[in-house]
This record gives structure tokens, sequence and C-alpha cells, in this order.
């Protein structure tokens, strides 16, 4: 039997298949969002998984079976489906399993204009409602329609960041197999548009739920050795990474390196502060104190936020914020019903480039203040008492200490954030300092004490 609190975690369903998710699941959880939302209709969309046909097929016919009808709009990223929920003001499900590898699936879903279907926004209650069992539809089965809105997104998105009048640039663009490949040639190529003036180089766009090639999760520096060959080979201006659902952007600058999605934040939200000045822009408890620091000094309203989507959107909605950011590379915009999307970032990226004639590492080194250690888990028996153990080591020690979200202290020379995972016993360990020794030296300082009696991985 499917253990549902496994399967169904803080912002999504996800889980193998099909030992933990399948298809009767899959027909389950559809009813009972059917319930939960009680709206005409509900888009569905799919990644190009091998299961995420069938699986998607049988949540369609548990909406159907409520009454509910069914907009079909076949492959798509996960931003589509953000994009068809606000566009048509619909909730609605992507098939996914994001950067999973190819034996996972799941559905990531929102309710209408595209707004976040957490644990306290709906999750728990479809996992009340699978657990209860749940009641019959009505005699009347819902209809399925299909509806291609691959152009609609594609029009949106370029009537949000003009591209037309930017110099000529060379882009290569990794996909990892994933949606990357049916959404770029349509949002930043010609398959449906007129053409911009970009040169793109496509890797891995083959749409491949097997992912031959390499892993879709740009957050492993592994899979991005790949397309940081690619570029230098190419003489790029830039490279550009997609993970499986294409709702999330890497970027690669002209000389191979990554650069930190920090960095990125610091740059959009310039962009978006000159078309908003004075808004609030949303950062996570791990993004670079860069970020607040540009922030404010562009006129704008730095706010803070615990790690996950849904405390973000949220937080945006509070605020009216016009933009907002993580450290993993989700990237929320106003303009997109504050929900993330990748191309977006791209596309903002891609227009800051090339409004000038400097290099991505010219232009993005004004974004880049501080040196980062990149996030290091680790297995604890006890992730609360680990917690309280560095807590209460570096109190009177630091300028401030807060536990937003597991605990972040400031120190003279800079900061750090452990934090527990959502899925799992791991405590995540993020530090940032002025230079690269201070980094290592208090790096090093946590490391010893939530390292001293448990196994690290």
């Amino acid at each position: 039997m499917t253990d549902l609190a496994k399967l169904i975690k803080a912002y999504d369903v996800r889980g193998v298949v099909p030992d933990e998710f399948n298809e009767d699941l899959a027909r389950q959880i559809g009813a009972a969002f059917a319930r939960l939302v009680q709206a005409e209709a509900v888009i569905v969309v799919r990644d190009m998984r091998p299961s995420s046909v069938s699986l998607s097929a049988a949540f369609a016919e548990g909406v159907t079976a409520q009454g509910l009808d069914v907009i079909d709009a076949g492959l798509g990223s996960t931003d589509l489906l953000y994009f068809a929920a606000g566009h048509l003001n619909l909730p609605g499900a992507v098939f996914t399993a994001s950067h999973n590898p190819a034996q996972y699936n799941g559905i990531k879903m929102c309710l209408a204009g595209a707004a976040p279907v957490g644990q306290d926004t709906g999750l728990r209650d479809i996992r009340r409602m699978l657990e209860e069992g749940i009641p019959a539809g009505p005699v009347r089965r819902g209809e399925v329609t299909h509806r291609d809105l691959l152009a609609e997104y594609s029009v949106y998105l370029r009537s949000l960041v003009d591209l037309s009048r930017i110099r000529p640039l060379k882009v290569v663009a990794d996909a990892g197999n994933g949606m990357g490949g049916h959404m770029v040639p349509a949002v930043l190529g010609d398959a449906i548009l007129p053409a911009l003036p970009l040169s793109i180089v496509p890797m891995y766009f083959e749409l491949d739920g097997t992912f031959p090639n390499h892993e879709a999760n740009p957050l492993d520096p592994a899979n991005l050795v790949d397309l940081q060959k690619a570029v230098v080979e190419h003489g790029a201006d830039i490279g550009l990474a997609f993970d499986g659902d294409a709702d999330r952007c890497f970027v690669i600058d002209q000389n191979g390196d990554p650069v930190p999605p920090s960095t990125i934040v610091a740059l959009i939200a310039t962009r978006e502060l000159a078309k908003a000045p004075g808004a609030a822009v949303v950062y996570n408890v791990i993004t670079s104190k860069a970020v607040p620091e540009i922030v404010t000094e562009h006129g704008g309203i730095p706010v803070r936020e615990r790690v996950g989507h849904s405390f973000m959107k949220a937080t945006m909605a509070k605020h009216d914020a016009v933009f907002g950011g993580e450290h993993s590379g989700h990237y929320y915009f106003r303009d997109f019903w504050r929900a993330d999307t990748g191309m977006l970032a791209a596309m903002h990226v891609l227009a800051a480039l090339g409004g000038q004639d400097r290099s991505l590492s010219e232009l993005t080194g004004g974004y880049s203040r501080y040196h980062a250690s990149g996030e290091i888990n680790s297995e604890v028996a006890d992730v609360a008492a680990t917690i309280d153990a560095v807590t209460a080591h570096f109190a009177g020690k630091g300028i401030s200490v807060d536990r937003i979200d597991g605990v972040t202290v400031e120190l003279p020379g800079g900061w750090f954030n452990l934090r527990p995972s959502n899925t799992e016993p791991v405590l995540r360990l993020n530090v940032e300092a002025a230079t690269t020794g201070e980094m290592i030296r208090i790096r090093d300082e946590v490391l010893s004490l939530v390292r001293g009696t448990s196994s690290s991985a």
C-alpha cells in the first residue's frame, strides 16, 4: 500500500512509478482535486516522461467522474500550466517529477489564477479524502477537450520582454531531454513566432523521459559540464540550462562559468524595479546578501522569506511584489501571476545582455559581491536537536540570529543558514562571506558541530 505521507510532499505529489504512484492513485487524486476546486473545468498538462500519458489520462478520468470538464493542453512545461491557470482563470495540474530521475513521476497542482497548492492550501485536504474515500460524483460526467496553448503562452512571454531589437547573440541551450526542448523553439526560436536575433545551438532537445545524456537537474554541477564545454567550443555569448519541467533556468557565461542564481535574481530585480519604481522584491533566506543591498540601491523594498514556492508566492501577494527569486533557480514574476518561470527569467537575461555590448561575465560582475559555499547536505540523527546545538554555540557570537527557516546567523565576516530538508533527515548548510577564507572558516566551524556526532552526505 502506498504511503500517502511519503507520496504527498510539501508542495506536490511525487513518487516512484508504479510502486509508489500509479494510475489508480492518479485517478483518485484527480477526483479529490475536482472536489477541492469545485470549478467548471480543470487544465491538465504533461511532460515527456513515458508514464505521464497514462497517469494524466487517469487523473482526467477522476476529474470528469466528479462532473467537471477537463482541458487537455498536452505536452508542456510547468510554467505553461501556470500561464493557462492565469490566462483562463482555472485550476490545473501538470504531470511531472521535475528534475527527479526517470523512475519518478508526480503532479504539481495550482488553483485558478496560478495560486499555489501546498499542504495548507489543498494537499492536506486531498490526502484526507484519499484516506477516507472519495464519494461518487454526479451522474453527468465531465467532458475532455483538447486545446494547444503553446502559441498563446509564447505570444504572452514575448509581450513581457522585447528581444526583437537586441544585438545578435549565440545561445547554447541544454534541455536535458526535458520540456525545454519543446518550449525553447516556441518562445526563443521561430517554430511559432517570427525569428529573434538569437542563434540557438540546441543540446539534448529530444524529448526523452529516460534522460539518456544526463539528469535534467542543473542544480547538480555534474549536469552542467556538457553545456559549459559547448559554450566555449561554439564561442557562444551565453548558455541556458533548463530542468526537466523547464520551470527553472540556470545560466552559463561566455567563459563556461556558472552564474550564481542569486546574481540572476539581482539582475532581474533591477530590470523589474525600473518598470515599477519603489516596488517590493521577495528573496529567500539563502539568497546572497547582495540581493537586498542591490534592491535597496535601486529604490526597491527587499522582503525576506523562507525557502519554498508557496511561501514566496504568498509573500509576493501580501506585498504586491514585482519580482521574487530563490537560490535554486526559481524566479517569480508579478506579470506572470506571481508564478515561477525559467523561460521568462532567461528572456530577461538575454535582454540585459543583448541590450549592451559587454560580455555576460562583465555584465553580471557588478551583481556578485560575496563568496558562497553552495548548499552542503549532512545527514543527522536528530534535525531539531542539531539546529538547537548550533544555535546555542553561536549565541552571543553573532550580530543577529533568526529562526525564520532553520537558523540564520549573521557574523561579523559573513553569515550562514542551516535548515532542514522538507523530505528527508538532512540539514542543508549555506555560507556566505566577504572573502573565500572567511567563508571556509565559518563553513568548517558549522560543519564540525553538525557532523560531530552524525554521518555526512
